[in-house]
């Protein structure tokens, strides 16, 4: 397979798992009181869970659903909000 190949999988499996990121990633905000700073490494831990265990529904190999599921899991939490902005206080005040 061709590198352009499978990059192109890489990213229309993460973009088709950012939705169900997304959607767990949300519900743990909502859940549980936690610093609004660990919500970026919470989404990406899921991602890569979801990439993981999304075996039967790909043929890609662990390495590339790993790396889907981080860029789904980066993505759904809003990498720049990291990098660039202050987040204090928690998710459920």
């Amino acid at each position: 397979m061709e590198t352009r190949e499978i990059l192109d999988d890489v990213m229309a499996f993460a973009s088709i798992l950012s939705v169900f990121v997304l959607a767990l990633v949300q519900l743990v905000k909502n859940s549980i009181n936690i610093p609004r700073n660990a919500v970026p490494i919470i989404g990406l831990v899921i991602g890569l869970f979801i990439g993981a265990a999304a075996y039967p529904f790909t043929e890609l190999d662990i390495v590339l659903r790993l790396w889907s599921g981080g860029l789904a899991g980066l993505s759904a939490t809003g990498l720049f909000e990291l990098a660039f902005k202050d987040r204090p206080g928690t998710t459920k005040e």
